[in-house]
Order: C-alpha cells, then structure tokens, then sequence
C-alpha cells in the first residue's frame, strides 16, 4: 500500500495580520493614500451634476435632478459627435505611432555596439521629454511658419513647392502634425521600458541565431519581437484605457486660430468651451455628462483589451 504525502499549508493570514507584520510599509503607503483619496476619489462626487441642473449657489439636496437628460442631448449634439470623431481619429494615430515608433526606435537602438555614440543617441532622444508642451506646441508652430519657417524653407529650396503651405491653417495637415509632435516629444522617453525589457533576453539565443545564419534583422524579428511582447501587450492595455485623453494642449494650442476647428477639437476641449461657454445654467452639468461618458468609454476599453490579451495567452491586468 502507498501512502499519500500530506502537505500541511500554512495557514493564511487575513489583510490585518499582515499590516501587522509590515508596519513600515504601511505607514509609508499612508501619504500616498491620501493624496489618491483626495485628488482622485474625493472628486468623484462631483459626477452627481451629470445627472442635475447644476446651480453652484444651492445645497446638494437642493438640485433639480433630471436623470439621463444630459446625456440625451448630448448623443443629439452634432458638436459632440464632432469632437468624439476628431479625438477618436488623434488617439489612434497618437497610439499607433506611439507603439510603433518606440519600438522600432529601440531595436535599432540596442543593435548599436558603440556605446559612447548610443549613450549620446539615448540623451538626445529623451530631452524632448521634459519639455513642457507650451514649448513644444510653440516650436512646432514657428517651423511650420509661413514666412520663414524651416520646413517651408526646406520644400522651397529643394524645389518640392512653389509657395509657402499655410501648415496649421488646412484641416488636412492638422492631425499629421499633433501625430508628428508627440512623436517627437515622446519617441525616446517611450523607448525606455522596451531597452530595459531587451536587456533581460538571454544572450545565448541571439549566439544560437547568428549560428544558425541568422541575420540582425532576422534576430530582431525572431528573437527580440517575441521576448518583449508581454511587455508590449502591458503596455497597450495601459495606453488604450487613455485612447480619448488626447493631449489637451497639443490640439487647443495648434488649433486655436479657429480654422481648423472641425478637426482640432476634441472632447476635452468641448468640455472646457460648452462647461464655461455659452450654455448658461446647464454648462456645468453638460460638460460633467461629456467628460463621465469619456471615463465609462476608457474603463469598457480596458476591460475589452485585458480580454483580448487572456485570449492570446498574455499577460493581464485585473
């Protein structure tokens, strides 16, 4: 006769048995806490004026509450239906271009060898990062100047145009060059995450690669895409919950010469103009529907790619 092994688990511990034992780390966590609290959570109460005809000057027990009007009226808004169009096509193009460039940026920057010339290629290609996108959006505007602006100046020299493009003024430029600018400004910064996840690839698959007759790109496409993509799928999951918080300043400071205002406005930017403009007493309520619409999207994409990424086997979220 056999005798099973019996293995004896130890008992578990409940969530204030083990505060208990890591005082520290929660006394640590304790600011942290509260900063979520109060800037985060607190302010979720302020969602109950999507459903009220918000009057700053009455008591919370004294609104007129009118259910799901707002949110009615606000799937009857041309405008809106504008603005969720114009965000919905920048975010793509932001998220595209966001995955594609940083990744590919950071395989050709592992493959370099020199490292006094990647040490230098690295430092450039994060500067853009702490500038502040007042300063970015102001830079890009004076390239793409009519009267002597660089990109202009260079299509004239080689002879590519025969008059200065009015860049910022035709609708059709206008999500090219918010995609272009937060490429630029976050290119680099981005491609971090991806040389720290290479750095982990055993080298004795690349060794095995090379024997085999494998070339760089081969080993790239073979042996570093696969290694990292946990980490890209991670990374989407994050990215796309933000799908509709396009940069604010990027749209509102490119396009506020108002003629390219069909393609530049986003909902953010209908919530700062329809919550403080022209909507008397139900501004405020409004722009709370339009910008709690955007937040229930964003989860409902989260959970949507956190599903997709089970089903390939990859790594999840919640």
């Amino acid at each position: 006769m056999t005798t099973k092994e019996v293995r004896l688990e130890p008992p578990k511990k409940s969530f204030f048995e083990k505060a208990k034992t890591q005082k520290e780390l929660v006394l640590l966590s304790i600011p942290f806490i509260a900063f979520f609290f109060i800037f985060f959570y607190f302010p979720l109460w302020g969602l109950t004026m999507a459903f009220q005809i918000f009057r700053p000057e009455f008591s919370f027990w004294e609104q007129e509450w009118v259910g799901l009007m707002h949110f009615r009226n606000l799937f009857s808004d041309q405008y809106f239906a504008l603005a969720l169009r114009n965000t919905l096509v920048m975010a793509v193009i932001n998220l595209i271009l966001h995955f594609v460039t940083a990744i590919v940026f950071a395989l050709f920057l592992n493959e370099l060898r020199l490292m006094k010339y990647k040490r230098v290629v690295q430092s450039i290609s994060y500067l853009p990062h702490f500038l502040s996108w007042i300063i970015v959006c102001g830079i890009m505007a004076n390239m793409l100047a009519m009267e002597d602006g660089v990109i202009n100046n260079l299509l004239m020299f080689f002879g590519l145009i025969d008059s200065p493009i009015h860049w910022l003024g035709e609708p059709k430029y206008f999500w090219g060059i918010v995609g272009a600018s937060n490429v630029w400004k976050s290119m680099g910064w981005n491609s971090i995450i991806y040389l720290a996840a290479m750095t982990a690839i055993n080298p004795e698959l690349y060794e095995a690669a090379a024997v085999d007759g494998c070339g760089r790109f081969g080993r790239m496409w073979h042996i570093t895409l696969p290694c990292i993509r946990p980490t890209i799928v991670v990374l989407f999951i994050l990215n796309a919950g933000w799908i509709l918080n396009v940069n604010f300043e990027v749209p509102y400071l490119l396009g506020n010469s108002g003629l390219v205002m069909d393609v530049s406005e986003t909902i953010d930017i209908f919530v700062l103009r329809r919550g403080f403009g022209s909507r008397g007493i139900l501004g405020l309520s409004y722009g709370t529907a339009a910008g709690m619409f955007k937040t229930v999207v964003s989860v409902v994409v989260i959970f949507i790619c956190n599903k997709i990424a089970s089903w390939l086997g990859e790594e999840k979220l919640i």
